[in-house]
Order: C-alpha cells, then sequence, then structure tokens
C-alpha cells in the first residue's frame, strides 16, 4: 500500500547534508531532488550539497568518497568545520524485459548499506526499482507521496539519533 508522506516539522541545526541523484529517469529522479531540496530548506539545513551521477549504478561510488571524505579525521584535512550528518541517493530503475533492472537494484542496495556500516554517515536509500512508469508517477510525481521529500525526513530524523550518540 502506498502511503501518504506525513507533513512534519524537522529542524536541521547545524546539519550538513549531501543529495546523489541520477540523470536517467530525469523526470522522475528531478521531481525527488526538487522535494527533497525544499524540505532541507525548510528544516534550514545549513548545507545541502548536490551531485549528479549518469545512472544508478552510479550512485555508490560517488556515495562512498562522500562518506570517507566525511569521516572526522578527513574533514580535518578537508578543512570542512563538520561531517556530513547524512547522504541521501535518488534514482529511478524501472524494470525491462529482461534482469538488468533487477541486478543493478540489488547491487546498489548492497553497497548503500555497506557503505553507511564502514563510514557510520546516514546513507538514505531511495534508490527505486519499480515494475513501470505507473508506479513511478505515483512515488515521485505525487506530491502528497513523493519519495525524496520521505528521504529527506528521514535524513533529518537519522542526524538528529546520530547527534544524540555523540
Amino acid at each position: 500500500m502506498l502511503k501518504t508522506i506525513k507533513a512534519r516539522t524537522l529542524r536541521a541545526g547545524d546539519g550538513r547534508f549531501a543529495i546523489i541523484a541520477s540523470q536517467y529517469n530525469g523526470r522522475y529522479v528531478n521531481s525527488m531532488l526538487r522535494a527533497a531540496r525544499a524540505e532541507f530548506k525548510q528544516a534550514g539545513a545549513r548545507e545541502v550539497q548536490v551531485v549528479r551521477v549518469p545512472g544508478a549504478y552510479e550512485i555508490p561510488v560517488i556515495a562512498a568518497r562522500l562518506a570517507k571524505a566525511s569521516s572526522s579525521h578527513a574533514s580535518r584535512i578537508t578543512h570542512h568545520p563538520s561531517p556530513l550528518s547524512a547522504i541521501v541517493c535518488l534514482g529511478v530503475i524501472l524494470r525491462g524485459e529482461t534482469v538488468h533492472a533487477a541486478h543493478i537494484g540489488e547491487a546498489v542496495s548492497r553497497a548503500l548499506m555497506e557503505i553507511q556500516m564502514q563510514h557510520g554517515v546516514p546513507v538514505i536509500h531511495e534508490v527505486l526499482l519499480l515494475e513501470n512508469e505507473a508506479q513511478a508517477r505515483a512515488r515521485c510525481l505525487d506530491p502528497k507521496r513523493n519519495r525524496g521529500r520521505e528521504a529527506a525526513q528521514t535524513a533529518l530524523a537519522m542526524a538528529r539519533v546520530m547527534s544524540g550518540l555523540a
């Protein structure tokens, strides 16, 4: 069941966030990107870095680079005042006639999980593997169900959880 995303008032505090967004299936991903950026802006995020990549398969290498650079030691070397609070990954994979989409989806999911575990930076996985364009429209273009908005809300919530553990 596709749920409506509830409006929440989350504050970003001093949070620094990154969004990695695929260019492939741009109509859908761009809508999620706009929604995520709006949510971060509303929350008062200090910084939101956006990195565009060709497709979903390329998202993990950028997530790994950002997470590694965000480690406390790397942050001091690169002169970032604070590490990233969370990384949001946005993409849309539409199933076709072969299993290629499933392989891409599984590889991306596995890689993103490993990146957050290795570097201790929340990686919000909103790389959607969908059956068809109707599902993409419902999850990406409908403002009440836009998964970009939901991803930003999750990033804000995880940033709060992580800061509470420090």
